[in-house]
């Protein structure tokens, strides 16, 4: 496992069932803002999807962006998240910005 890839699965780790954050998010979170689409592309080979939720990363304005390698599989990360207590209507995330998760700056505690 690279680095990056450590940083990353950490990182999806912390995210609780019933929030969501962004792409954008996860790479501030890591220390790479601007890199979005490059994480975007690592998510899509999570080899423990349900372990390292990476169902739970959404684009910037909610909508629910790829799953797993793909847009057409967008209904399984919406089913995912609806298990875990998330509306989503015509694939956007309904009330995103009142359970976007942020990460807490690193060294503040878990």
């Amino acid at each position: 496992m690279t680095e990056l890839e450590e940083a990353v699965w950490s990182r999806l780790r912390r995210i609780p069932p019933g929030r969501v954050c962004s792409y954008g998010d996860l790479a501030e979170a890591i220390g790479r803002p601007g890199s979005a689409r490059a994480l975007g592309r690592l998510l899509s080979k999570n080899p423990e999807p349900i372990v390292t939720p990476c169902h739970r990363v959404v684009l910037s304005d909610g909508r629910l962006g790829g799953y797993m390698g793909g847009y057409e599989r967008s209904s399984q990360k919406q089913e995912l998240l609806e298990i875990e207590g998330v509306k989503v209507l015509e694939g956007v995330v309904v009330d995103f910005p009142r359970i976007r998760f942020r990460f807490p700056p690193e060294g503040s505690g878990p």
